[in-house]
């Protein structure tokens, strides 16, 4: 990506969790490009960095402040890594006149632990997936073997920052981390590696979002046959019974017809 910001959209968001989004929706602003590839990404069109209108950080700072005009729970940056310092400047700017919602950093955690370090006293709530155990799989289908040791540093330094998570009187969360894993067909063993370990790294002081929504894009089964299915509820509640073995009891899961539902938005450049 370029120097300039990109955006694909920034609008209210009603699909995190329900600590995040809440009724009122969550301020989502999309950003385009994304340090992964992910061969499965919902969000594709953007995140491959084809699609996206360049923002500067004022205009950036206003739509925080717009976002919060209209009753955001928050302000939640997704994917934001690569334009972390133009970032943090328009957070700066939309302070100083008036942003006061917690600010939310979602992301891939494909990152370095001293990009992390620069978001101390900006971000409140980190909302990272841990994708993948296993190098092999991290290397099928995100090209990035070293995934879980980059991934894992990054989302420790998140939890650091986090500290004890902090609700408001509606539930809301406005300082914390939410640890997310998305549960891929065919592939069990390795969510019950990464459950283990934020169990035995984390215990109760981390959230943990168990996600069975996993849906396959159109073409996928050509070249990853094993993703052109969803998975299944016999795969994802072996899942959740293992994270009751381990004793999680902060974790969000995803129940019905959830995985049959669309996540992914109109990356039409609303509220750029």
């Amino acid at each position: 990506m370029a120097e300039e910001i990109r955006l694909a959209r920034a609008a209210l968001h009603m699909w995190e969790e329900p600590c995040i989004s809440g009724r009122e929706g969550s301020g989502a602003v999309f950003f385009s490009g994304c340090p992964l590839g992910c061969v499965f990404c919902q969000n594709r069109e953007i995140a491959l960095g084809r699609r996206g209108k360049a923002v500067t950080a004022e205009r950036l700072a206003e739509i925080f402040l717009k976002l919060q005009e209209e009753k955001a729970n928050n302000i939640n940056l997704v994917t934001p890594t690569h334009y972390v310092p133009p970032v943090l400047n328009a957070i700066d700017r939309a302070r100083e006149r008036g942003l006061k919602i917690p600010i939310v950093y979602n992301t891939g955690s494909y990152e370095t632990t001293g990009t992390v370090e620069k978001l101390a006293g900006y971000v409140d709530i980190f909302l990272p997936d841990l994708k993948y155990f296993d190098p092999e799989i991290a290397r099928r289908y995100s090209a990035a073997p070293d995934y879980f040791e980059a991934a894992s540093a990054a989302v420790g330094k998140m939890a650091e920052i986090a500290k004890e998570a902090v609700f408001d009187s509606r539930g809301i969360m406005q300082r914390g981390i939410i640890v997310r894993h998305m549960v891929l067909p065919g592939h069990t063993r390795d969510s019950m590696r990464i459950l283990k370990y934020l169990s035995d790294t984390y215990g109760d002081r981390i959230y943990v979002s168990i996600m069975n929504q996993y849906t396959p894009m159109p073409g996928i089964e050509k070249k990853y046959p094993e993703l052109g299915r969803r998975v299944t509820r016999r795969e994802y509640e072996k899942v959740l019974d293992y994270a009751i073995d381990l004793g999680l009891t902060n974790a969000f899961i995803q129940e019905g017809r959830t995985a049959r539902e669309s996540f992914i938005p109109a990356f039409d450049f609303s509220g750029v």
